[in-house]
């Protein structure tokens, strides 16, 4: 890898960082919005594709334990997520949305999507260049994952 490769991934990683925190400040609005935090809206998103336990939870966000055991206490106490039976581990209870929990993700996924068309339209933005965009990021994300996987003991 040549300087000039190596100074453009770290220009992309900043700007991927920077796009990141943007991004979840607009999305804590929106949430905020619906009275809701961005928090609650990522765990709802992820129980919501299938029940999951609390530390599955967390494992796919990136979180803690704790951190999403608050938030699902939380969405439970208002009725928006319930814990229901786990076939595969009697203590480790799965928490899946209700359908007002539902009902919120989706009135906060038609929000978000219209503010995201409404950026991509003012920017001029066009679907193959997010593809294009997405597809290096990903092959990165492999890469490092790979990486991570052989420096393990």
């Amino acid at each position: 890898m040549s300087g000039d490769e190596a100074e453009a991934y770290r220009y992309l990683i900043a700007d991927v960082e920077e796009l990141a925190g943007l991004s979840r400040e607009r999305h804590q609005r929106l949430a905020a919005r619906h009275g809701q935090s961005v928090a609650r809206w990522h765990v709802l998103a992820v129980i919501a594709q299938e029940p999951a336990t609390v530390p599955g939870v967390a494992s796919r966000l990136g979180l803690t334990r704790q951190s999403v055991q608050r938030v699902v206490d939380d969405l439970s106490r208002e009725w928006l997520a319930e814990k229901v039976r786990n076939p595969r581990h009697r203590s480790s209870p799965l928490v899946a949305p209700t359908d007002a929990g539902r009902r919120l993700l989706a009135n906060l996924a038609a929000d978000a999507e219209d503010e995201h068309l409404a950026l991509l339209a003012t920017g001029g933005v066009q679907r193959r260049e997010l593809l294009a965009a997405r597809q290096t990021i990903r092959s990165l994300l492999a890469l490092l994952r790979m990486e991570d996987s052989d420096a393990r003991p």
